[in-house]
Order: C-alpha cells, then structure tokens, then sequence
C-alpha cells in the first residue's frame, strides 16, 4: 500500500477502505508519511468529501493514533459533554457539577480559546492553584473518587489529530465537514466517553454560520458516533448573540458559579438547564427530558451543584475560597459604564465582533502563545427583542488599558443594532 494511491483515489473521488485510511493515518503518526503528502491527502477530502462510513474510519484511526481511555472500570458510564465554542460560553462549568451532582459521573478534556471563542481552561485558570495538567492516572482516580474531571487535553490523546490539525490551518482545509467532525469526535472516543452530548453553535459568533452547517456537521458527528458504539446526540443552538451577559475569563467564571447559586441571566440559565437534561437522560439518570430539568435544577435549589463545584477546584488544586467568594476573582482597573445611544428594540448584538473585541483586550489569543488577562471583558445588559431607552446602561467594558478600553468600547457599540420596530427574541435552540 502507497500514500499517493490513498491521495490519487480521493482526488477521484473514490471510496476508501477502512485499511487505507489506517495505514495512511498510521503513518502520517509515525512519520512515514510526510506533511506535503498529509497536505494533499486534505485537500482531496476537502474537495471530494468522504462518506459518513469514512469519516467513521478515520475518526477511530484518529482515536487509535495514541491511547485510548478504558473508562469502564472505572465508572458504569462515562459521559462527555462538547461544545462547538462561541461567545460567552462558559457552559461547562455550570452543567458538569449540575450533572455530577445527580448521581452521574463525568470527565471532560478541554481545551483553550483561540481566536475570537473563550476556552473554558482559560476560565478555570482564573482561580488561583487550579492544576489542567492532570495525567490519565490522575484522570481515572478523581473521576473514580470525587465523579468529576475537568482538564485539560492530555498530549497521548489523538496525536495523528494534532499534527493534522496544524497542517489544516496553513493549507486552507480546515472547513472541511468530515475534517472537522473527526478531529472533534477522536478527542472524544479517545476519551473513553461512552454517551456524547454534542452543543453544535449556530449564527454570527460560530464557526458554522448557517443553520444548514450546523445541521450537516451535527448529523455527521452522531453518524460517527452511532457507527463507532457511541450513543451521540447533537442540540442545535443559537450563537448570533453573546449566551449570558458575561464575556471574559474571570467574568465569565463568577457568571458560572452564580447560576449554581441560583442567579444567571435567563438565557444562560434555560440553556445550561436543556443542555443537563440531554447529559442525564443519554446517561441513564433520567427517563425523559422533563425528569432531567427537574433533577438538574433540584441540583441548583439544594445547593448540591455548588458544594460538587467546591468538590472539583479542591481536588485540582484550585483555591477554593474563590467559589464561596467571588470578590476575591482578579479585577480590571477600569470599568466603563455604557450607555444606549438611542431608544429603540435591540435587532442584533453581533457575537464574532464582542468575542474579536475581547481578543483585542487581552481576554483571548490570536495565537497560542499569546498569554491572556483574565480580568477584562464585558458584561453585556441586553439581548436581541429588548426594548431600550437612550441613557440606559447598554454594556460595561473591563479593561486594564485605557486605549485598549477606547477601542474596546466603540467596537461594541456597533456590534449593537437597533429597530424601531419590535424584534422578536432569537431562540436558544433550533433543534
């Protein structure tokens, strides 16, 4: 078998065999198999496409490159729950104390923000002490002694998709569907999760704009996992605004401790609540939908949600003072009150621009070496249907540079659009 045989039957549109695809990932892994032919080999799935079966194949080749996690000793079922990224998303950190605290345990390796989207490590590393380095034997036993895990992506996992990953970035092949749903769906398989909840982002503030994308890639992505013995669901959800009113590390994690506590935006709150039930009823701790909403906001109301969040920042290292009190969370030296140039509807709070402008901040990276500052950001005061009278606060910028403030403040305003007319609400989920 020869790489450039694999190559020259994509380029004509061939179907490839599962053994193809192996040797040609294996030896992408190893070596063997160089980065211009790596190249090519993306660029002919990328032009040609690949079956649901391929795209399959090569997410489990992916997952097969490095270790993969047995988690079935180490608890009945293990669950994962994965968004597509965006602004403001600091879901994470909400919903896996709400689900561990009902009864189901669940590890997640996550990763960093790059480009206009905040990484929930980021967020985590706002608390002081909070360790995302942990091994795959320290994995396995916090998530064996204490239900939940979250860190970050451990260098054995999928290497063949690292490599890949940073050879689609330069060749101009990273949108490809079958490219992108395997590189998410290894990490996952590689994880050892047994049932994937899958939070696909739609609209301005997402990597796949239209509905239709979000669509086909979250068909996609519960294709492999359903081909794979995964059971795999995909939610369709909204990301043409900001979710909650928090956007910036450290903001961002006092808005995710404060829904524990019972207080978040209503956005925010329901979303969080929709995403939990979906995890509970995948992982057999619920019946239904209804059974799971219930027992995810049970886990709000008792307080057993907060004191499961206290249970992970301890056995991470983190301080964890900084949950019982959320003062203590690094503040920005500025604060800057802004308010609504006019009266009006708010038609559109155009979530790429916020998520640039928090990048241009000091809240994210343009690239993955830029350190962040995990006090600036933005708290934003209205969603898309909110009647607005001129005067009233419209948003707050965070920042510890006045010129980064100034540039900051006007590149908000006008992602802020107004009507005349009434806007209705966006919704929270398509499907």
């Amino acid at each position: 078998m020869r790489a450039v045989d694999i190559i020259i039957k994509k380029r004509d549109k061939g179907q490839l065999t599962s053994q193809e695809i192996d040797f040609f990932v294996q030896g992408f892994t190893n070596g063997d198999i160089p980065d211009y032919q790596a190249s090519a080999f993306a660029m002919a799935v990328l032009l040609n496409g690949m079956t649901s079966f391929e795209t399959a194949d090569l997410t489990l080749a992916m997952a097969r490159s490095g270790q993969v996690l047995d988690l079935s000793k180490v608890v009945d079922i293990a669950v994962d729950k994965h968004s597509s990224g965006g602004v403001g998303d600091k879901t994470s950190i909400s919903i896996m104390p709400m689900i561990a605290a009902c009864g189901l345990p669940v590890g997640k390796m996550s990763g960093r923000g790059l480009g206009f989207s905040g990484g929930t490590l980021d967020k985590l590393e706002s608390i002081p002490g909070y360790r995302v380095d942990l091994t795959i034997d320290e994995f396995k036993k916090q998530l064996k002694e204490k239900g939940i895990v979250l860190t970050g992506q451990s260098l054995d996992l999928a290497p063949a998709d690292g490599k890949m990953y940073a050879l689609r970035d330069v060749t101009g092949t990273v949108p490809s569907m079958p490219l992108i749903a395997s590189s998410i769906m290894c990490k996952k398989i590689a994880g050892g999760a047994q049932a994937i909840v899958l939070d696909v982002k739609t609209g301005l503030g997402a990597f796949m704009q239209t509905l239709d994308e979000a669509r086909e890639l979250g068909e996609l992505m519960v294709d492999i996992g359903r081909l794979a013995g995964r059971k795999t669901v995909a939610l369709l959800s909204d990301m043409n605004q900001p979710l909650g009113s928090a956007v910036g590390n450290a903001l961002e994690m006092i808005e995710a401790i404060e829904l524990l506590h019972g207080r978040a935006p209503k956005d925010y709150y329901e979303h969080c609540l929709h995403v939990a039930a979906h995890v509970l009823l995948l992982g057999q701790r619920a019946k239904d939908l209804d059974e799971g909403r219930r027992l995810a906001e049970k886990s709000i109301t008792d307080g057993s949600a907060l004191e499961t969040l206290r249970v992970l920042v301890q056995a991470q290292g983190g301080d964890v003072s900084y949950v019982d009190d959320m003062s203590k969370f690094e503040r920005a030296k500025f604060v800057d009150v802004v308010p609504a140039p006019r009266s009006g509807y708010i038609s559109q709070v155009h979530a790429r621009r916020v998520g640039e402008a928090s990048v241009a901040l000091g809240a994210g990276r343009a690239k993955k070496s830029d350190s962040v500052d995990h006090a600036v950001g933005f708290i934003i005061h209205k969603k898309v249907g909110d009647l607005v009278q001129a005067g009233e606060p419209l948003f707050e910028v965070h920042a510890n540079d006045q010129t980064k403030l100034t540039e900051a403040r006007q590149a908000v305003l006008e992602a802020h659009l107004f009507s005349d007319e009434f806007v209705p609400p966006l919704p929270l989920f398509y499907e």
